[in-house]
């Protein structure tokens, strides 16, 4: 293991990851006429779920979503407000994906960075990096009663960013050239990376479209 970021890049990471993953749960929530206790619920679960599970994976202690005194106001707080935007944010209909993509790529570099500096391996850190950038998101739709749009097979590309990011993490973390800067760069290229896929249609294969274009 050589030099990964420095623990207030990561914390920055984080915190602004929680923020967006919050808004995104929150208005999904409104959208679907969730009452406010299920606002905040979706919310905060959205916006800590990729890190407990990641915590618990690495088994570093208590999960931060509870050691941390400030994750859980955050979430609420970005929940709240969101909630409470909800009407101007409505009527930008991308709102809830583009927050969604900004989580997606601020997660995937912290989780993917907390994991190489916690000692796993360069294959485990890249896994539970896109666990920790896709895991929210996953809990959200499900708690919403929607199909994860990472397992669906008409969803644009999700996991693959994410996967891209935590290796770029992982590989500069392993050759001791992690920086703010880098860091910076590779979530703004996992949001990049989403955004585009979401305007252009991009899709990961599956069977049954490999299968039609060969017949």
């Amino acid at each position: 293991m050589t030099g990964g970021l420095d623990q207030s890049v990561v914390t920055l990471l984080e915190f602004a990851g929680i923020i967006a993953f919050a808004a995104s749960g929150s208005l999904l929530a409104v959208r679907k006429d969730f009452d406010l206790i299920g606002v905040l619920a979706l919310g905060t679960v959205t916006a800590l779920g990729g890190g407990f599970v990641r915590d618990l994976v690495i088994a570093d202690g208590t999960p931060a979503a509870f050691s941390d005194p400030w994750l859980l106001p955050t979430a609420l707080a970005a929940a709240v407000v969101s909630a409470a935007a909800h009407r101007p944010l409505a009527r930008w209909h991308r709102a809830m994906l583009v927050f969604d993509a900004l989580g997606l790529g601020l997660f995937c570099v912290a989780g993917a960075s907390v994991s190489a500096d916690a000692g796993l391996g360069a294959l485990a850190s890249v896994l539970v990096g896109v666990v920790t950038a896709t895991g929210g998101g996953v809990l959200r739709d499900t708690l919403s009663g929607d199909a994860p749009q990472i397992f669906r097979v008409d969803s644009t590309l999700y996991a693959v960013p994410a996967a891209i990011g935590s290796t770029v993490t992982v590989t500069l973390h392993g050759t001791g050239s992690s920086s703010a800067a880098a860091a910076l760069a590779t979530a703004a290229m996992v949001i990049t990376l989403r955004l585009v896929a979401l305007r252009l249609g991009w899709r990961a294969p599956s069977p049954a479209r490999v299968g039609q274009t060969s017949s």
